[in-house]
């Protein structure tokens, strides 16, 4: 099926069908969930009693109807609105903590959820037992909600605004919706509010890139297929779902198909609760670019350490965020406007993580420059270039790849934007794809990697690159956040000899004295998604050899931030 609304053709394909849902099916009705009771094993009792319309009927601006479930106190009042946005399923999700087969669930606690929760969304009990309605959505196409189903984009953002607007009509409206949720709800959150809903006061993404192309789908020009095409497996609709198999096919760089899907930051004016982490394989750019881009003032920024769906429902948190919602959707006057802007974890694997403030280190970071050389026989890094040209070649079969490395003469923090600039060649093939990380070892040569949850790791600061999308936005472009074009593929000749800036995702991580900080560069990933360890790295266009040329005209090098 296509669909002609906007600079390109939209095409649609069948969904998995509802009858293989657990999706119990359209139910539309009122009723109250008692204070004290529990709607799932383990689950918190709830906190207050709850006044539910199920299945409430939502018009869009072109006639279709969407189905919400409401959530509001039991006594009449003007409230605030919490809302997430997502195709998941407000009801009977297949997407859940307990199916991903971790034995911790991801090390979120079953009391941290009420059971009356959608994947990755706000626990309605809390909010509503703290003077607050909850909306919970089925986006267009998705259960019972009426036309076909859409990835992120204009008109997913056009729906939100809808159903934003039509929450201030209610009579158990004071007039003000905030948006919470992680992962795609935080997504969601960047595309509506660039279009400035009226009565849109204040967002919240929680882990959430806003370039789904650049971040999520072709982060360094490398497709990653393998996690997007498992979780369009998951929406379940009886109607058609935006077919990205074939649109991404059919747009393999980034034009306006993609465009469309990526938000002007510049037009979100609202008050803005970030939240992020180190180590998202999604969402870790998402939130320090937005930080950056933002303009308005009304902008905090805090940086955890475990995973996103662990941050997001551990009762400290929430209380954070409520107070954020109590200032901006209610008016209090609770002190929220002195909460420091930049709140961070700095990593330290192997020892304790600690939590520190800044006012600056996003902006005017300065950085040290080690260039890849060899000593006596042994790949390092070093302050000094080396003065005569050398290589080192791997075969593309040795998924280790090569390792220089430095110890650490004393203990440093690096904060911020790291990148690489490596001269490169391919022997059999006209393309690379290069994977860098950098790692942390001890004294004994033991690798330190950051546990996010329990028996779930994180290599460390990485980057990687598609060689032939080596061109870059000079104009947006520093030497710590090379920015890719990613609109057109340059190949690589025999025997030629490129130069190329790998970016790296930001990171904050402390090395020990005399612990060795090691740069590697491989023909694969080596990032293990927590949430799906089963699934395999995406597949690469590497075969043959690649050489990495150093020293002499070749300045090859790795830059560190330091904090401002």
């Amino acid at each position: 099926m296509v669909e002609n609304k906007t600079p390109f053709e939209m095409y649609f394909t069948s969904g998995m069908p509802l009858a293989q849902s657990p999706y119990p099916g359209l139910d539309s009705k009122t009723f109250i969930l008692e204070k004290g009771s529990i709607q799932k094993e383990g689950a918190m009792p709830l906190e207050a009693d709850i006044l539910v319309e199920q299945d409430a009927q939502v018009p869009l601006r072109d006639d279709v109807k969407i189905r919400v479930d409401i959530f509001r106190p039991t006594k009449e009042g003007k409230y605030p609105t919490i809302m997430w946005y997502a195709p998941y399923g407000k009801r009977g999700s297949v997407l859940s903590m307990d199916n991903f087969g971790h034995p911790t669930r991801m090390d979120v606690k079953p009391e941290w959820e009420d059971g009356l929760n959608a994947f990755e969304a706000p626990n309605p009990s809390y909010w509503v037992a703290r003077g607050y309605v909850v909306v919970s959505p089925d986006p267009r196409g998705v259960g019972s909600s009426e036309g076909n189903v859409y990835a992120w984009g204009s008109q997913q953002a056009k729906d939100e605004y809808d159903v934003i607007e039509w929450i201030a009509t209610q009579d158990w409206s004071n007039g003000k919706v905030g948006l919470t949720g992680t992962s795609y709800l935080s997504m969601s959150q960047y595309a509506v509010a660039e279009l400035q809903p009226p009565h849109l006061a204040a967002i919240a993404p929680w882990e959430g890139a806003f370039n789904p192309y650049k971040d999520t789908l072709a982060r360094g020009g490398v497709s990653d297929t393998s996690f997007n095409q498992s979780l369009s497996r998951m929406i379940y609709t009886d109607g058609l779902v935006e077919d990205m198999a074939r649109l991404s096919a059919e747009h393999p760089f980034y034009d306006a198909y993609w465009q469309d899907k990526t938000p002007n930051l510049e037009k979100v004016t609202i008050p803005t609760y970030l939240v992020g982490s180190w180590t998202n394989a999604i969402h870790s750019s998402g939130p320090y670019q937005a930080y950056k881009q933002l303009p308005t003032k009304e902008k905090w920024l805090r940086v955890h350490n475990t995973h996103e769906w662990t941050d997001y429902y551990n009762p400290e948190n929430v209380a954070d965020l409520q107070k954020f919602f109590d200032h901006y959707l209610k008016g209090e006057e609770n002190g929220w406007e002195k909460t420091p802007h930049l709140r961070y974890a700095v990593l330290n694997p192997g020892h304790e993580d600690k939590f520190q403030t800044s006012p600056n280190f996003l902006e005017n970071q300065s950085f040290t420059t080690y260039y890849l050389v060899e000593e006596n026989g042994k790949l390092k890094l070093s302050e000094t270039p080396q003065a005569v040209e050398s290589q080192i070649v791997y075969d593309t079969t040795e998924l280790d790849g090569i390792t220089f490395e430095l110890e650490m003469r004393e203990a440093v923090d690096f904060i911020g934007n790291f990148s690489l600039r490596l001269w490169v060649e391919s022997v059999g093939n006209d393309d690379m794809d290069l994977f860098a990380f950098v790692r942390k070892y001890n004294q004994e040569g033991q690798i330190l990697e950051h546990e996010l949850v329990t028996e779930r790791y994180y290599p460390g600061p990485n980057g990687r690159l598609r060689v032939s999308q080596r061109s870059l936005d000079k104009e947006k472009s520093t030497e710590l956040t090379p920015v890719l074009c990613q609109t057109k593929e340059e190949k690589i000749g025999e025997g030629d000899i490129v130069s190329v800036e790998i970016p790296f995702w930001p990171f904050a991580m402390r090395w020990e004295k005399g612990e060795k900080l090691a740069l590697t560069v491989c023909p694969v990933d080596k990032i293990v998604r927590p949430e799906f360890p089963q699934l395999p790295p995406s597949p690469n266009v590497n075969k043959g050899k690649h050489v990495i040329h150093f020293g002499g005209k070749y300045d090859s090098k790795l830059r560190v931030p330091k904090e401002a």
